[in-house]
């Protein structure tokens, strides 16, 4: 079973609404560690809803969570975009050289390019 925060805030609110309540009654009687009791009660309810209030649903959560593999799979294609372009690099390197040395090559041996 999954908790569900859009079911428990409504339960938060009424349990927070009723202790406000209850510290009006406990007061009545001169009973004040009852009413601080139900005060603190009434506190930690509120403050139990405005954190149920704020969370996100499990959609937001499955949107943040396809973004985040978004981004990591962006970053995997910059580092392997950048292993291309180092190995591009070197094949232009190897192209180059092995340019030169025929360029030298006629000329090295004498013979008549015109053959």
């Amino acid at each position: 079973m999954t908790f569900k925060p859009s079911i428990w805030f409504p339960i938060a609110a009424v349990l927070s609404a009723v202790n406000v309540a209850a510290v009006w009654f406990a007061a009545q009687p001169a009973e004040p560690w009852h009413a601080t009791g139900h005060a603190a009660l009434a506190v930690a309810f509120g403050l139990w809803a405005q954190r149920l209030r704020r969370r996100p649903s499990e959609s937001e959560f499955q949107a943040r969570l396809a973004a985040l593999e978004a981004l990591e799979a962006v970053q995997a294609l910059e580092i392997e975009s950048g292993d291309l372009k180092k190995a591009l690099g070197a094949a232009q390197e190897r192209l180059d050289r092995a340019e030169r040395r025929l360029e030298r090559q006629p000329a090295a041996g004498g013979a008549d390019p015109a053959r």
